[in-house]
């Protein structure tokens, strides 16, 4: 190490807590990012008025953000509430970093928009908002790491966004100061930099005025009443706001609001340190600013600071630390804009390999070091949208990096506010991911891990293991936890695949074909000509019952109600004919019905659900099963010749169709069985009581020894619907995706008489025609397959995007689902997908790959020979 900066490591003394003199720019200290403090408006503590339409609790940047967003867009009666002053909490001591980049595809919309906003925020508000953008570059020092580079880049295609994988030389180029010894390529966005948050968060705050939003400090929330008529009742010193609406931007105090409304937001705050150094002279001597640099192996991020330099490094998870005593305690009255005590010794080994990275970190001397808390969710992403169970309770809250997604999450959630839907689908941030199973520990232990992870390879079909198992596993997990490979659902453990003797366990993550693939060949192969069993005991599921039930499944659903003893795929649709979600509908009684949905989407689409209820004045009762009822998925085409060992119920096809549902007794264990099976082959959904779940499925694999029956997973789970052209709800539709494109017209009924949600919109779609459809390609690859949201290329040209895909083990090629554009969606056409930076032939062929069971055993009745 250096031996100037040993000694200012030496000499350094942090703050006291309470000691920090102010946020950038304050008396004696320059604002970081190099801008003008911008122009504090005078607090104002009182409430004004005692109705809004929207009360914002908390004045970070976030909060901030949504009251010049609603506030701008017309909403009249914005109040935001800030309990000291505005930038207090995580806003004021952030390092200011904006990017484009983000590997979810939608929020790079998010990244987009905010740096959009930000570039003419001074000329809009007349403040000074400290905006720098150099660039930034993340340093590949691995082949792993280049491969995860080129990954990246095939989902950058179908983006408007620049981004550009860069050899060494133009890295070096742009950041001169480096050490190359390592550097094997680098991801280079042009337009990422850095902002002053404080400035950022005064500009969005004059912006917000302007447009006559109230922004009232220091007035601490003390209570939130909900009232019949689904208004709130916020309460402060001052009095008391009745809004229509409630938001929670409170940061690290949002945990507390929550828990007026009786919930538990899975949030914790992470102390994260950065460093600010002296002059540097080569530095100084630099004729333009450097692009911040993401040393991802060294785990670090670091930017020029005037004429120094300001770097901050990502701990690994047992040395990173939690304030975990203000999830229990809560946040000590009085603290805003404090900090923790550094603790250089935890940071020391990112220190050391900053300086083999950038060597003139060796002669610098530290003039400031931060430390200060930011607010984890378990996954490190934000919570954004509105609640399930809480009546016109929204969240914007859990923002690791909240200064680059303020000003796009003030937009969306504005959008979403105003409109009725969200204006893209972002159900990666959806607060309902999250449930009751979602214990402290279980997050303490995740945002250790996701903190610690944060500059970690993102590879795909990722596993991360701490807080696992949670509560919620299956009444098959202890039978089947040695057997398989298991992979996290909402809290749930399902198998992905099973261990034979000969396989190599375990999770062994890869951009290529792994040791999943051969096993998963296998598997399909059982399901195909045996038997094979599946715990799908994660799906959502609900009981809908009432006098008003078939009305409000004839308004929620684009599909019929089925009749009694019937089952049917249903679509919600949003108000503008988008894919809100995709559930089987049973009626097992009269007006009583099971639905049911995908693992991550349950309470997503029970909060749809529930506010119609309320909306519409419906007489019906929604009950939640989704812990207490597990479910087995038995398919292939000695399915029925097992299943009938276990009953005096006649399960042939003449009595038991398809799509049909009915109460059965298997080895005397009572189950509702639906003829049903996602793979598309011959089987049956089995939901039964959670306790029942080990006696139903020993009895099965004993009924089928001479079938040889076996487990499968859900990765053969996918092979299997991709050949049969079945959609996946959040890959081929979701809220970006109308069901027409997504090529759903068999299950949307617009000639029936109930006027469902999204039926007009999607007249108007039909009448004017679509733009681009859903197209099922096969690929010519070599170890490597698509995984969904690759570019698309014809002509040299990016023309559209996957939406999932696999190895097709039937057809022995790779397969995918893709968007293109109406003239380039025919039969034969060809195409190339780009994958880990090559482009692969494509054609699109006419789908399904593979026939389904009934549709087979239809043709087969005509004495047609169908294709298997």
């Amino acid at each position: 190490m250096g031996t100037v900066l040993r000694g200012a490591l030496r000499r350094l003394r942090p703050p006291r807590r309470g000691g920090w003199p102010g946020p950038p720019g304050a008396a004696g200290l320059r604002p970081l990012g190099g801008g003008a403090r911008g122009r504090e408006e005078n607090p104002s503590p009182s409430l004004g008025k005692d109705r809004a339409d929207t009360v914002i609790i908390g004045g970070g940047c976030v909060g901030v953000s949504l009251a010049y967003h609603l506030s701008k867009a017309g909403m009249k009666n914005v109040v935001l509430l800030e309990k000291s002053e505005l930038t207090a909490g995580s806003t004021w001591h952030a390092a200011g970093l904006t990017t484009y980049f983000h590997p979810g595809i939608n929020l790079k919309k998010i990244h987009s928009y905010s740096i959009k906003l930000y570039e003419n925020l001074e000329e809009e508000t007349g403040q000074v908002v400290g905006f720098h953008q150099p660039g930034s570059i993340r340093i590949a020092s691995t082949p792993t790491r280049v491969d995860e580079f080129k990954y990246q880049m095939t989902r950058a295609g179908w983006h408007p966004t620049e981004q550009y994988l860069i050899t060494p030389e133009k890295v070096q180029e742009l950041f001169p100061l480096l050490n190359m010894d390592t550097v094997l390529a680098g991801l280079y966005n042009p337009g990422d930099g850095h902002i002053d948050p404080y400035s950022l968060t005064m500009a969005l705050a004059a912006g917000a005025r302007k447009y006559g939003a109230q922004l009232s400090y220091p007035v601490q929330v003390t209570n939130l009443n909900s009232r019949s008529d689904g208004t709130w009742e916020v309460e402060t010193p001052l009095g008391v706001i009745q809004a229509k609406r409630v938001v929670n931007t409170a940061g690290f105090w949002a945990h507390e609001i929550g828990k007026m409304v009786g919930l538990q937001h899975p949030l914790i705050p992470v102390h994260h340190q950065y460093v600010v150094t002296s002059s540097i002279p080569e530095v100084k001597a630099l004729k333009r600013e450097l692009p911040v640099i993401r040393d991802l192996e060294g785990s670090y991020y670091l930017r020029q600071e005037r004429d120094g330099l300001l770097f901050g490094p990502y701990e690994r998870q047992e040395k990173m630390k939690l304030q975990d005593s203000w999830v229990t305690n809560g946040v000590p009255p009085g603290f805003g804009k404090e900090l923790f005590e550094s603790d250089l010794d935890r940071i020391m080994e990112h220190i050391e390999a900053a300086m083999e990275m950038v060597p003139v970190l060796k002669q610098a001397d530290i003039i400031n070091t931060i430390a200060g808390p930011i607010t984890y969710s378990p996954d490190i992403l934000p919570m954004v949208g509105p609640h399930q169970g809480v009546r016109n309770y929204w969240v914007a809250i859990g923002f690791g990096y909240g200064i680059i997604h303020a000003g796009g999450i003030g937009k969306y959630l504005s959008d979403w506010i105003l409109e009725g839907e969200p204006p893209f689908d972002l159900v990666e941030l959806d607060p309902n991911r999250y449930g009751k199973w979602t214990t402290t520990e279980y997050t303490a232990a995740k945002a250790r891990e996701s903190y610690g992870f944060n500059n970690i390879v993102g590879y795909p079909k990722e596993e991360r293991f701490a807080g696992r198992p949670t509560k919620r596993v299956s009444g098959l997990y202890d039978l089947l936890k040695s057997k398989c490979s298991m992979g996290f659902h909402a809290g749930w453990e399902q198998p992905h695949w099973f261990y034979k003797p000969g396989d190599e366990t375990g999770y062994k993550p890869s951009f290529r074909r792994t040791n999943w693939f051969d096993p998963v060949g296998r598997e399909y192969k059982q399901v195909m000509e045996k038997v094979g069993v599946i715990d799908l005991s994660p799906f959502g599921k609900f009981k809908v019952k009432g006098t008003d039930s078939v009305k409000l499944l004839d308004h929620l659903f684009a599909n019929v109600v089925p009749k009694v003893g019937s089952t049917n795929i249903s679509h919600m649709l949003t108000p503008r004919g988008k894919v809100y979600a995709e559930l089987t509908v049973s009626q097992l009684y009269p007006g009583e019905f099971m639905l049911v949905t995908g693992s991550g989407s349950e309470l997503h689409d029970l909060r749809w659900i529930e506010e119609e209820v309320v909306r519409g004045g419906y007489k019906a009762n929604i009950e939640n099963m989704t812990d207490e009822m597990g479910v087995l998925g038995v398919a292939g085409p000695y399915a029925r010749h097992v299943l009938q060992k276990l009953t005096t119920e006649d399960l042939s096809d003449s009595s038991f169709k398809f799509l049909q549902s009915r109460h059965l007794k298997l080895s005397d264990i009572a189950v509702t069985a639906i003829r049903i099976s996602y793979t598309g082959e011959l089987g049956w959904e089995l939901y039964h009581r959670k306790e029942d779940a080990v006696a139903l499925y020993s009895a099965i694999m004993e009924a089928g020894q001479k079938e040889q029956i076996d487990n499968f997973g859900t990765y053969a789970l996918n092979a299997l619907r991709l050949e049969k052209g079945f959609r996946a709800w959040g890959a081929e539709m979701n809220c970006d995706t109308n069901p027409l494109e997504a090529g759903l017209e068999y299950f949307i009924k617009l000639n029936k008489p109930a006027d469902f949600i999204g039926k007009q919109a999607l007249k108007q779609i039909k009448e004017k025609g679509l733009k681009r459809r859903l197209a099922c390609l096969t690929l010519k690859t070599d170890n490597v397959d698509p995984e969904g949201n690759e570019s698309v290329w014809h002509n040299g040209k990016v023309i559209g995007n996957t939406t999932s895909g696999c190895f097709s083990y039937g057809a022995q090629q790779s397969l995918a689902f893709a968007y293109v554009p109406t003239e380039l969606s025919k039969v034969g056409q060809n195409l190339e997908v780009e994958l880990l930076g090559k482009n692969y032939s494509a054609t699109i062929i006419q789908e399904p790959l593979v026939l389904t069971e009934p549709t087979r055993t239809r043709l087969q009745r005509k004495g047609r020979s169908p294709k298997a």
